[in-house]
């Protein structure tokens, strides 16, 4: 679980790092360059504003609207994973020849005696991991991965107000 963990941490990093260095905003509506400054480094607010358009931006790029209609919902699964491609940090972003990309969505519902099982929920179906076009590659890796910055803003958040009611 710890390791778990240090790895969701270690992605969350360096997303948050690409995220405050980045060179242009909101790809694909308006691009023109940003001088940054210490004092024009991104909020929390900010960060988790432009991570959630994104978030929105490739979920509708990749369909899954298909399969889970709701944009809301798709934050009420307990994790998000990828088949086909590597997330790790030995094999980040490879692909996994002989397999499928598929994006899955992971919650836990009560089976016929209450009893909480874990469902795979596919959101995404791509194909064979060895015919997959790069920038789709990219776009699908960066959907799940920001999926996770937000779910890690909401438990941060959670956090904050358990701390207030101490």
């Amino acid at each position: 679980m710890s390791s778990s963990l240090d790895k969701l941490k270690a992605l969350t990093t360096k997303l948050e790092e690409k995220l405050s260095n980045t060179d242009t905003i909101a790809e694909g509506l308006s691009t023109f360059k940003v001088q940054q400054t210490p004092n024009d480094i991104p909020t929390q607010n900010t960060t988790r504003d432009l991570n959630i358009k994104k978030v929105k931006d490739l979920y509708d790029k990749l369909s899954i609207v298909e399969k889970s209609p709701d944009f809301e919902k798709i934050f009420s699964y307990k994790a998000m994973n990828l088949s086909g491609i590597g997330l790790k940090e030995e094999d980040f972003g490879e692909i996994r020849e002989g397999k499928y990309i598929q994006i899955i969505a992971i919650t836990y519902e009560p089976d016929k005696n209450g009893k909480k099982k874990a469902k795979n929920i596919s959101l995404g179906y791509f194909g064979k991991a060895e015919n997959i076009d790069e920038k789709l590659k990219k776009d699908i890796i960066e959907f799940v991965l920001r999926w996770r910055y937000e779910k890690a803003f909401a438990n941060l958040e959670h956090y904050k107000e358990l701390i207030t009611r101490v």
